[in-house]
């Protein structure tokens, strides 16, 4: 059981992870735009925290953008009926396990605008979530309990990369492949390989890690 909790925390944050960081090298504007946030509210002298997390909301729908196009758990944790049932004309016996799958509900045009598109901003003040249908932990008292600690440990790691580094692609010319692999936590076909470069200004920040 242990090992199950361990590897559930780790395998999902360290995709989500590569998958943010694969959608920001494809589209840099919106990693200078979340480091420009950072350098606002975090500055030069220490890096991110826990207490800043809730103070940066780009960073914060760049984690949203990432689970609604790559969840985590494209099919949530299954469920069983509990009696019998009809459901728009289909027939659900008692006893009947039903997955929800979040992948296809992020994807819907008919829910999201453009959905297809890595589009942060789509989340700003809560404007769009498309009709309910984001839930990339599942929802009600049977959703993930580790998701305010995968929130937690994804936004303060990939803050502190985005205010650390300058990331870019190895082959300029060439946008990362995003093909998704097969899994239940959704992993990338190619793994991710990247550029990055120490910031100067986060040098003295840097150093004491050392």
């Amino acid at each position: 059981m242990i090992w199950v909790l361990i590897a559930a925390g780790t395998d999902t944050s360290a995709g989500t992870m590569e998958w943010a960081l694969s959608l920001l090298l494809n589209h840099p504007e919106s990693q200078k735009k979340a480091r420009d946030e950072i350098d606002r509210i975090v500055g030069h002298g220490r890096l991110i925290s826990d207490a800043d997390l809730p103070q940066l909301p780009y960073l914060q729908n760049i984690i949203k953008e990432t689970l609604r196009l790559f969840p985590a758990g494209p099919l949530l944790a299954p469920h069983f009926s509990s009696k019998d049932c009809t459901v728009q004309g289909y027939r659900i016996p008692k006893g009947t396990m039903l997955l929800i799958n979040a992948h296809a509900m992020n994807r819907d045009p008919l829910l999201w605008k453009e959905p297809e598109s890595f589009m942060p901003e789509r989340f700003k003040e809560e404007e769009e979530d498309g009709g309910g249908a984001f839930m990339p932990f599942g929802k009600g008292r049977r959703s993930c309990p580790g998701q305010a600690m995968a929130l937690h440990v994804v936004g303060l790691a990939l803050g502190s990369l985005i205010q650390c580094f300058e990331w870019e692609r190895v082959d300029r010319g060439e946008m990362v492949d995003l093909t998704e692999g097969e899994g239940i936590t959704l992993p990338k076909v190619i793994p991710l390989e990247a550029l990055c470069k120490a910031r100067p200004v986060m040098s003295g920040v840097l150093s004491q890690l050392i």
